[in-house]
């Protein structure tokens, strides 16, 4: 079936019944126009006629003076003044003896009689004609005549005639509205029909999705898991490798006697220890929960301090150089970790530049930035090499963990993990460009510090045990940690006691008045906690200090933003001497 014949009137009776109901508006409104024109034309003379009468009477309001004192040039301005009315062909104004005083014509246009006209209206199918008196009070001055002229009769059936034309046109308007109504009705129930079907067919393909989305998502599950499996055992193997050192130089030195071999096992071990250590701060910086101690840094004399550590951590073929804007604004980051950063992309540097190179620190200002969620004023610190570089897919995971195109065993590939981690922690971001053969820019973006860099006096807590050191209160609820910790403390002449809990460390401090510093575990049973044991000491023992101590990260972030002293675990005895002596010296 073709769209003729779906939309082909099925019906002729149907076909000339709507013929019929056109044909019958049609005459109805030529009926109606005719009638219309008739009393148009009627209405139309009338108003010309009390039109043209008004202008009369005015004209002798007018020249009721010049009649007066029979002042010819006065009537003729106001008779030649009705010249501007185009349908005026012909005036005059008349004195009491029925002569002419002023007259008008138009051109090619008859003019006023030399005598006063008689009556006062006549009109035919081409003037109107109106004479009125002139008068001042009771007495007739004289008269005024006008003449004007009418819209021709046929030029009136003509515009009658383009009103009926109008008419029938709508008459065979509405006619094929009416037929259209008709077939669009058709139309519409067909159209309803297939729209019947298409959201059958809608409904299905929205299931389709769904079932899709289901797949993705699976898929992508799947992707986690298989990178979450990556980073899991990229982990296993680091660590099993320090567990190995340890567990290994711990038989040793079970075992022998040799002091020179017990010298170089215990160092063995304490170096896998720190790598620990290290490896598990460059997790928590890349997750972004490590817990930050950001300070107001000047880049422009803390950069310079470090290049003399990049160096060393270079090859003697690597030569550093500095380009640091002299107006470098100031940035809020943990400058530990900063150093960190910087030694990692040094050493990533280094080891793209096997036959050396130059490796080029530059800082500066980079004002109203607006780069993605980066908006406001920022510091950019890009560090250049002209090493091998990457190809754009390395690039594109540069800072995935454990990614890295180095050779097994000569990196973890947590470095620029670190990097990102960083710098996304301290509100900015990171940016690599690089290409095979065309060396490396890695970019820090620092937000700008409102704050000015504070110069501090150095606060160094050496550890001695030459002198009584005090009385500490150590919360720890693991009794092999408490152990060495104990020991710890004594070797730095500190008097530890030791409590598993949070309810113990307050009923022991309600009998005892003697302690100089609680140092607190955070995370324990028994319902109180390391913070909540804080709080509650430094509301009933304001001038007792307190340190906090944990290896779980998050606990780390929200202790140091509620303005408590934390030591994250694993820390050096170097590290406990320092944070016990500046918390009770009010560092």
């Amino acid at each position: 079936m073709t769209w003729r014949d779906e939309f082909q009137p099925r019906s002729g009776r149907s076909g000339f019944a709507f013929g019929g109901l056109a044909l019958i508006g049609a005459l109805a409104l030529v009926a109606v126009g005719l009638l219309m024109g008739i009393y148009n034309e009627q209405a139309y003379r009338a108003q010309k006629t009390r039109e043209v009468a008004v202008q009369a009477q005015i004209l002798a309001a007018s020249v009721t003076a010049a009649l007066a004192f029979d002042d010819r040039k006065v009537a003729l301005e106001y008779v030649e003044a009705l010249g501007a009315n185009p349908e005026v062909e012909a005036a005059g104004v008349y004195d009491t003896q029925g002569r002419l005083l002023a007259g008008h014509a138009r051109p090619g246009a008859a003019p006023a009689p030399s005598t006063a006209a008689k009556g006062p209206t006549s009109r035919d199918d081409r003037y109107i004609v109106v004479t009125a008196p002139v008068r001042q009070g009771e007495a007739v001055m004289g008269s005024v005549y006008l003449r004007t002229v009418v819209e021709a009769l046929p030029q009136r059936l003509a515009r009658y005639a383009g009103v009926a034309v109008l008419l029938v046109m709508a008459a065979l308007l509405v006619s094929v509205l009416g037929v259209g109504q008709m077939l669009l009705k058709r139309a519409n129930a067909r159209l309803e029909e297939r729209a019947q079907a298409l959201g059958d067919a809608n409904n299905a393909l929205q299931i389709h999705i769904q079932e899709r989305e289901r797949a993705e998502e699976a898929l992508r599950q799947g992707q986690k898991m298989e990178a979450i499996g990556k980073l899991t055992g990229g982990l296993a193997h680091d660590f099993n490798n320090l567990l190995m050192v340890a567990s290994g130089g711990l038989d040793i030195l079970e075992k022998t006697e040799d002091p020179v071999k017990r010298q170089r096992f215990a160092g063995a071990v304490r170096q896998a220890l720190d790598r620990g250590a290290e490896l598990t701060s460059k997790l928590l910086a890349f997750s972004r929960r490590s817990p930050l101690k950001p300070e107001v840094v000047d880049l422009s004399t803390r950069i310079p301090d470090l290049s003399i550590l990049l160096e060393r951590s270079l090859r003697e073929d690597i030569t550093v150089e500095l380009r640091l804007a002299d107006d470098l604004w100031p940035v809020e980051v943990d400058s530990t970790q900063l150093e960190v950063t910087l030694l990692n992309i040094a050493v990533n540097a280094r080891d793209a530049m096997p036959k050396g190179g130059s490796l080029t620190i530059v800082g500066n200002n980079q004002p109203d930035l607006a780069e993605g969620e980066l908006i406001g004023d920022f510091v950019r610190l890009s560090i250049i090499d002209d090493g091998v570089g990457m190809a754009a897919e390395h690039v594109a995971r540069a800072f995935e963990p454990f990614f890295t195109t180095k050779e097994v065993g000569r990196g973890t590939g947590l470095g620029l993990s670190q990097v990102y981690g960083f710098t996304r922690a301290s509100g900015g971001d990171v940016q690599i460009e690089s290409a095979p053969e065309l060396g490396t820019v890695i970019s820090l973006l620092l937000p700008r510090s409102a704050k000015s860099a504070p110069v501090k006096a150095s606060v160094t807590v050496q550890p001695t045990a030459s002198s009584n050191q005090g009385r500490v209160l150590l919360v720890e609820d693991d009794d092999n940690v408490a152990l060495i910790v104990l020991e710890m403390l004594q070797a730095l002449a500190y008097q530890p006691t030791r409590v598993e809990s949070g309810a113990a460390a307050l009923r022991i401090l309600n009998q005892r008045s003697d302690f100089d510093i609680v140092f607190s575990d955070m995370v324990m049973p028994g319902g109180m906690g390391g913070m909540d044991l804080a709080r509650v000491v430094s509301q009933k023992y304001p001038r007792l200090p307190v340190v906090l101590t944990t290896g779980f990260s998050e606990a780390a972030t929200t202790a140091a933003k509620a303005g408590f002293r934390v030591l994250p675990k694993p820390y050096a005895i170097e590290a406990l001497a320092s944070e016990l002596g500046a918390a009770r010296q009010g560092v």
